[in-house]
């Protein structure tokens, strides 16, 4: 054999060894690396996380771990990990896997009728990487709550119940500051003014807002039972807002699971400055997170000459209002008749 076939045969092999590795790596990057039976999954990588880690979270989810590991090192990803909340769907090779990876898909952050600011750390906590402490923390803040004028007492008047935007790995403090901002947002214009023509604040509003909020969950009847409070506030009457003792009650005990299905003459004289039937006006906080509805229902009343109201017998959920303390005793003399036939 001269030596020019052995060059060329030499060649040869060197291009075929090449083509075979050349397939190799590409069989290992753009096969299907998923071992998931579900379409699609998240994948959580906390903040600051290592290569390590990654694998680690990653096992649940990839058929070979060294293939992916091999494309990771190819990318630069193994030395350039990002935080957040990924997806990943069944069937997808390793080339499309990492460029998930380095694809943050945002929460959609909802939160609603959270009773307390734990509650609210609580609920927040189940839907971004922070654990409840860290947002408690955060948003109690007193520095922080001064900045924004808020006090511990109406540190929940903050937060607007809506859906949000937030990526999974947001920090405490950049949450607190974004709801900051949204309740800001929240207050326009248009809503200051109409808070004002009440003499109320916004805060005061968001109390009362609270209070209507606990007392009806039919948004059609809300503007009425605002109108009945507001009504009561303008001529010094106490409130006397059956959800306040409750409130008042389960803040003391600290048993926020504790039903009282009829606030009964022993629950009224709870002594707290929660209780609206002992002390007048407004609580010194919101006793829940009003919906949307309940805050404009106080900001956009109903006009009418009612002072009493108390639930119906024949629209359940509804209530019956009266002008006088004779119609109202009527009424509430039908209601507690109906209470107790049925054990109450």
């Amino acid at each position: 054999m001269n030596v020019k076939k052995l060059v060329a045969l030499v060649l040869v092999a060197i291009v075929l060894a090449a083509s075979l590795y050349g397939y190799s790596v590409y069989k290992k990057i753009f096969s299907s690396n998923t071992s998931f039976e579900q379409r699609e999954v998240y994948v959580h990588i906390p903040t600051n996380a290592n290569y390590l880690e990654v694998q680690g979270i990653l096992s649940n989810y990839l058929k070979n771990m060294e293939n992916f590991t091999m494309a990771a090192e190819k990318s630069s990803y193994s030395s350039n990990v990002r935080s957040g909340r990924f997806l990943l769907t069944k069937g997808m090779n390793n080339y499309e896997i990492l460029k998930s990876l380095r694809l943050n898909v945002p929460v959609q952050l909802t939160y609603n009728n959270q009773e307390t600011i734990e509650h609210l750390a609580g609920r927040i906590a189940q839907q971004i990487e922070p654990d409840s402490l860290s947002i408690l923390q955060a948003i109690t803040d007193n520095d922080f709550l001064t900045d924004n004028g808020f006090t511990q007492e109406t540190a929940l008047c903050m937060f607007i119940p809506n859906t949000y935007e937030f990526f999974w790995d947001t920090s405490a403090s950049k949450f607190r500051e974004r709801m900051a901002k949204e309740y800001r947002k929240f207050w326009n214009e248009e809503r200051l003014q109409k808070a004002e023509s009440l003499n109320l604040t916004p805060h005061q509003v968001m109390i009362l807002a609270s209070i209507v909020h606990k007392e009806t969950v039919k948004v059609d009847e809300r503007p009425r039972v605002a109108g009945v409070y507001l009504n009561r506030l303008r001529s010094g009457m106490p409130l006397q807002a059956d959800p306040t003792v409750i409130y008042a009650i389960k803040k003391h005990t600290g048993d926020w699971n504790t039903v009282i299905k009829r606030v009964r003459y022993e629950h009224t004289q709870f002594m707290s400055p929660y209780n609206t039937y002992l002390v007048a006006g407004l609580p010194p906080g919101p006793i829940t997170m009003p919906d949307i509805s309940a805050i404009d229902a106080v900001l956009n009343p109903e006009k009418h000459d009612f002072l009493y109201f108390c639930a119906s017998v024949e629209r359940f959920g509804y209530h019956e209002f009266a002008k006088t303390l004779a119609q109202h005793n009527i009424n509430a003399a039908k209601y507690q008749r109906w209470l107790n036939k049925q054990g109450y």
